[in-house]
């Protein structure tokens, strides 16, 4: 592999989010990103270009880079989320590009869950509305640990720094209540650039960095848990060939921690100890690894375990339980059913569960808890119990993003209903 391939597998990688309400920008300003840091093909240039005249646009639509889907087009609006890849010489990236309304919250959450940072995009003439109440809640129940408010149209307010700092005000007064880590704020026009790539003339009284500055320069390898380490076994690694007979090894992606060679571990939920034995990495061997790498472990002795299992240290192990209390978002257009039965997936693991309790839904406009109204319907954020039919080893979601967080999957239909963090 060239040095240069290597240099590029090697970068970290960033995902982020967009939010916000509809028609705030947020298409527009990834395709603004995309076209300034030169991520966009010919090809791609040219089918957008098209594209833009056939809805009689006099100006190239950067939007419609991100809204692939034809009723999106039409209609002007993001329906579904929509990913998009890019580079630049520091970091790679992973976009998420959600919906604005409030019908596809549950879009939102979907496109949140495993981003690094989310970016808000408030509209300067409007200042602060529900759906930006809503996103940065959901943001802050999700634990994402960067937020970046992006105050847009700025050239529609004339670049006034009176508008920002006021919709800066308005922001600090309400995010102060939830439990987002760190907080920034950039006044930008997607549509023309300003502070998006590069900085932004018009706005000689902003002095912080460029929205693309942060994104390649916010530090996120702090963000991963790296004190309980654990190994979800997504797969029995057997090859059974002349050169490794007996060679039996735990595949997976670590979730958090770091484990080396000589390491005691405990087999869950068995209770089966031993210790690592060797930690491989496509053809290399390893003395260390970390999350979120992928490897495969082997361990000294032979323990019989299978995808679903999870490999912990054995001074730190996660709690056990068959009762779980989840903040859910519900997704399906069926209403949650009380004493319902669902099936649970939790990292590799899959059990079967029933709803035992409904204890709130959260108001999103004032934050209140609704102990009145407990009928849990598509896009509604609510506390609710659930009774699993064998025990998961699970960690508080705020303790670790991925084994705290579940998904509630319908057994007829296999939809997935509800994304849930556990509490």
């Amino acid at each position: 592999m060239s040095d240069k391939n290597s240099g590029y597998l090697n970068m970290e990688l960033l995902r982020f989010t967009t939010a916000g309400s509809v028609d705030d920008g947020k298409s527009t300003l990834i395709g603004r990103l995309l076209y300034d840091s030169k991520a966009i093909f010919e090809d791609q240039m040219e089918a957008i270009e098209k594209a833009s005249e056939r809805i009689g646009g006099e100006e190239v639509n950067l939007a419609l880079l991100t809204d692939g889907l034809r009723a999106e087009r039409e209609q002007g609006i993001t329906i579904d989320v929509a990913y998009r890849y890019f580079a630049t010489p520091k970091r790679k990236f992973i976009i998420a590009d959600t919906p604005g309304h409030i019908q596809y919250t549950r879009n939102m959450v979907t496109g949140a869950s495993t981003a690094n940072v989310a970016i808000i995009l408030v509209d300067a003439r409007h200042g602060v509305l529900e759906q930006t109440l809503r996103h940065t809640y959901i943001a802050s129940q999700l634990q994402i640990p960067h937020v970046i408010f992006c105050v847009n149209k700025m050239d529609l307010v004339e670049y006034g720094q009176e508008t920002f700092e006021k919709i800066k005000a308005d922001i600090d007064g309400f995010s102060s209540k939830l439990s987002v880590k760190d907080i920034r704020y950039v006044p930008i026009s997607a549509l023309n650039g300003d502070n998006v790539v590069d900085r932004s003339e018009a706005m000689d009284w902003y002095d912080g960095p460029t929205l693309l500055h942060l994104l390649e320069n916010i530090h996120i390898s702090s963000d991963i848990n790296h004190d309980d380490f654990r190994f979800p076994v997504q797969y029995v690694v057997r090859p059974q060939t002349a050169e490794f007979p007996d060679y039996r090894g735990y595949g997976g992606r670590i979730a958090s921690g770091a484990v080396k060679v000589g390491d005691p571990i405990t087999v869950l939920p068995s209770g089966f100890t031993s210790k690592v034995k060797t930690i491989d990495f496509f053809e290399d061997s390893l003395e260390v690894a970390f999350a979120p790498q992928s490897v495969t472990i082997t361990l000294d002795d032979e323990i019989d375990i299978s995808r679903g299992d999870m490999l912990v240290k054995s001074d730190d192990l996660p709690r056990t339980t068959q009762d779980l209390e989840l903040m859910v978002c519900w997704f399906n257009e069926r209403n949650l059913v009380p004493k319902g039965k669902y099936v649970i997936r939790h990292t590799s693991a899959e059990a079967r569960c029933m709803v035992t309790g409904v204890q709130h839904k959260m108001n999103i406009n004032t934050l209140e808890q609704d102990t009145e109204d407990l009928t849990v319907q598509m896009n509604d954020i609510a506390k609710i119990n659930i009774r699993v039919t064998k025990p998961l080893n699970v960690d508080s979601y705020y303790k670790n993003r991925i084994t705290g967080s579940v998904i509630l999957v319908e057994e007829g239909t296999n939809e997935t209903v509800a994304a849930g963090m556990i509490v």
